[in-house]
């Protein structure tokens, strides 16, 4: 009894040393860790997401969600979870836990959970008397393939572990029903099975590191419930079907290892796949190590084609986002081919001037007026790490002139440089800045006339793009913008400045100016070309820490503003209605950081210092290792929206280097 007691103190105290880690109290308390998620991607678009007692509470979670190109451009859930029971002397200890309508939890297998650890891959530990054993995952980097080990860690006699798969096979936006077309046939392979609910799917191929029995029988589980989809106001019950069980028996100190994929693979090399996996990760151990691991699970290749993923579970690629993101994702790192490329795959998609906004192929939308200054920030920022700017102008040059000679000459949405200078953009029914939620048909926040920050970016693009054509010494180009500076400068000033409140309208047109103190204008000041004074720079930092800044990003509106929401909850019309008049965005700090250094120097470092260490809690919290898309205005701050965001993840990147720049100076 000693030494059984010495090896699980052991396994346990190993565990509690790692910097994301939960104990037998947290994880039973539902409340605790249904809130707590757990996300894993690969190179291909695919992931693993469930919570942390591997409850799914979402539509979107899954064990193996992967694109299906014969399908679609969606996403779909093909394995939904794995239920095991432990056989001990023919009494069973069921270790899954499903939801069902009216508080109905069943199985109870939570109960059985002792810890929970993060690093380097997804660890559970469950002791039942005197049997203990550890689940780990894995998600192949390569390969749209999920690993999961099995270790008897302590037991009396030999157990059987029996695994159930539940089978989902539909797109990650809806809900799969009971129904008499499914193909309940199996293929026998080595050491596994495989399955095909319906054609035009990817075969499902389960297999086992030793031998395991199959029992082939069909069946299906009704009424399982996601609470996140109740509580947002969706369809929230689905059925799931399970074609049958595995068995095998397991020793003390025996593990196994599960792979469950695409494709076959001979299953005397799981447990070596198993091991090169663990190699090739960068160990959780750190808050820095999980924000560059966060940011590794956005990039994916698509038909070849590097992308910025804009969020998990829900979020595909958004051109916006992708220019925002990237900087951070890749510039730290110095993978300048990678940058190179993702932006290589936009340009190859843009359209009289506009970047697609979202979308891809028949679905594709470009109803963004700034993605196409955020490409040349973008570039911007590539040129203050890395590359000369006569390189990037013969690289670039092309598709810039493009993008300047569209807006100059008007394109669609009513986009058009005019007289004074400035960009005008909008039509009525849509929205084309960033602060795009539409509810009913009409937009919450249209900012239809000269957006504050489209025309920030629209001045420091020119500004960029005027040093590259200097450095190329492109004659023609600066004799055709050269007199637009000072005309958009003069323009800007008297358009969104007022000496009197101190700060920046939020936008305007030719007979009104909006006033409501919404963050946009905090990039009139973080752009490396401004123009705005330094007493004015001053001012707006002051006005934007005063009324918007959280511990969690900025708030999109002042709370002091009546239409101020400081929750964001709800069904999608209360949440759309939230989004941007007062919830608070991550992704905004690294505008506010780069801004307020720029005002305070020196003396500004403790300050954004003390908001980046603060994300340190959030680690812990929601999407765990990652940053959410957004967070309630009001405190404490709760996290909300996509449990991890490209932008958000990568501008904290991004301030990390600044307050690294600021410092070295």
């Amino acid at each position: 009894m000693q030494n059984q007691v010495s090896s699980i103190d052991k396994i346990c105290n190993l565990i509690e040393m790692s910097y994301i880690h939960f104990d037998k109290t947290q994880l039973i308390n539902l409340k605790f860790s249904l809130d707590r998620e757990l996300l894993r991607t690969n190179r291909a678009g695919s992931y693993a997401s469930t919570t942390i007692i591997t409850t799914n509470t979402r539509k979107y979670h899954g064990l193996l969600v992967t694109p299906q190109p014969l399908i679609d451009d969606d996403n779909h859930v093909l394995l939904s979870t794995i239920d095991e029971t432990i056989i001990d002397n023919n009494f069973e200890f069921h270790t899954g836990m499903r939801m069902y309508p009216g508080g109905v939890y069943e199985p109870k297998g939570h109960k059985y959970l002792r810890e929970f650890n993060s690093d380097p891959n997804p660890t559970l530990v469950y002791r039942m008397g005197n049997i203990m054993f550890t689940k780990e995952y894995i998600f192949a980097l390569n390969d749209d393939r999920i690993l999961i080990k099995y270790t008897l860690n302590e037991t009396a006699n030999p157990v059987t572990f029996r695994l159930k798969p539940f089978l989902a096979y539909r797109s990650v936006h809806r809900l799969a029903k009971a129904n008499t077309w499914v193909d309940t046939k199996y293929k026998e392979i080595k050491n596994g099975v495989s399955w095909q609910m319906y054609k035009g799917y990817s075969k499902l191929h389960m297999q086992f590191s030793k031998p395991a029995s199959y029992t082939h029988v069909p069946d299906w589980y009704y009424n399982i419930e996601y609470i996140r989809e109740k509580e947002r106001g969706y369809e929230s019950t689905e059925d799931l079907y399970v074609p049958g069980y595995f068995d095998i028996q397991l020793k003390k100190g025996e593990s196994v290892v599960i792979s469950v994929a695409l494709e076959e693979k001979n299953p005397d090399s799981l447990r070596k796949q198993w091991n090169e996996e663990v190699k090739k990760r960068t160990p959780r151990d750190s808050f820095e190590n999980c924000l560059s691991n966060a940011g590794d699970e956005f990039i994916i290749k698509n038909n070849k084609k590097n992308e910025v993923v804009a969020g998990y579970p829900w979020f595909g690629r958004w051109g916006r986002d992708t220019f925002i993101a990237l900087p951070g994702l890749t510039l730290p790192k110095k993978d300048y081919k990678l940058f190179k490329d993702v932006v290589n795959t936009l340009i190859g998609e843009l359209w009289d001037g506009l970047f697609p906004n979202m979308g891809q192929g028949k679905d594709i939308s470009y109803h963004s007026v700034d993605s196409s200054f955020w490409f040349f920030w973008a570039l911007q920022q590539l040129s203050m790490r890395q590359q000369k700017k006569s390189v990037i102008w013969k690289d670039y040059s092309k598709v810039m002139k493009d993008i300047l000679a569209h807006f100059k000459y008007g394109t669609h949405f009513g986009i058009k440089i005019h007289d004074n200078g400035l960009v005008w953009a909008g039509e009525p029914g849509i929205a084309l800045t960033w602060m795009d939620a539409i509810v009913a048909g009409k937009p919450v926040t249209a900012r239809t006339g000269f957006a504050v920050e489209v025309n920030a970016l629209w001045y420091n693009a020119l500004m960029f793009s005027l040093e590259l054509a200097e450095s190329a010494d492109d004659q023609d180009f600066i004799n055709e913008w050269k007199d637009y500076p000072e005309r958009i400068k003069k323009s800007f000033v008297e358009t969104f400045w007022s000496e009197d409140l101190g700060y920046l309208a939020d936008y305007a047109t030719y007979e009104t100016k909006n006033w409501d103190i919404r963050p946009n204008m905090i990039f009139a000041v973080s752009m490396p070309h401004t123009m705005v004074t330094k007493s004015m720079s001053k001012s707006i930092v002051n006005r934007v820490k005063s009324d918007l800044l959280t511990i969690r990003g900025l708030r999109s509106l002042s709370p002091k503003n009546e239409d101020y929401k400081g929750e964001y909850a709800g069904n999608q019309s209360d949440r759309d209605l939230a989004y941007h008049q007062g919830t608070a965005w991550t992704w905004l700090l690294g505008a506010y950081a780069e801004a307020y250094l720029k005002v305070f120097t020196k003396t500004g470092v403790e300050h954004i210092e003390e908001l980046y260490n603060g994300f340190n809690n959030v680690m812990t919290e929601a999407g765990i290792g990652t940053i959410s898309e957004v967070y309630d205005g009001n405190p404490p701050h709760k996290a909300a929206g996509a449990i991890s965001q490209a932008w958000s993840v990568s501008e904290l990147l991004r301030v990390k280097f600044l307050l690294d720049q600021q410092k070295s100076l």
